[in-house]
């Protein structure tokens, strides 16, 4: 489904660039350079149609992106990802108080009832 509107987003931003590009502009610009040949080419509801057109391919690509955020964020729910974290956070103590009573590398750990071995001079 998320490759389908995904295509479908790529589509009308395609047809977009395109209806953007067939518009005449409205500031003269590039147009403005070839007179008369654009009152030729266009009239009035042509260019009313490619305006609305043009909105309606900008929402369209607007709601379609939205839609396939909402899909792919649908795809793992909250409450698995709640408990995943819930579960880490339960076991970071368990691991931390591990490490802790951990001997360091190349000491013997200490057996009850026996004085831990006292550190070396500094030297």
């Amino acid at each position: 489904m998320f490759y389908f509107i995904l295509s479908l987003i790529l589509l009308a931003a395609i047809l977009l660039i395109l209806v953007v590009l067939v518009q005449n502009s409205k500031g003269g610009g590039l147009a403005s350079n070839f007179g008369p040949s654009n009152q030729i080419l266009g009239a009035r509801q042509t260019t009313d149609f490619l305006e609305k057109l043009t909105w309606g391919l900008a929402l369209a690509v607007i709601v379609l992106s939205i839609s396939a955020n909402l899909i792919i964020s649908g795809g793992s729910s909250d409450e698995a990802r709640d408990t995943e974290l819930r579960e880490q956070i339960e076991n970071a103590p368990a691991a931390a108080q591990s490490q802790q009573q951990a001997p360091p590398a190349g000491q013997a750990a200490p057996q009850q009832g026996q004085p831990a071995p006292a550190p070396a001079p500094a030297k």
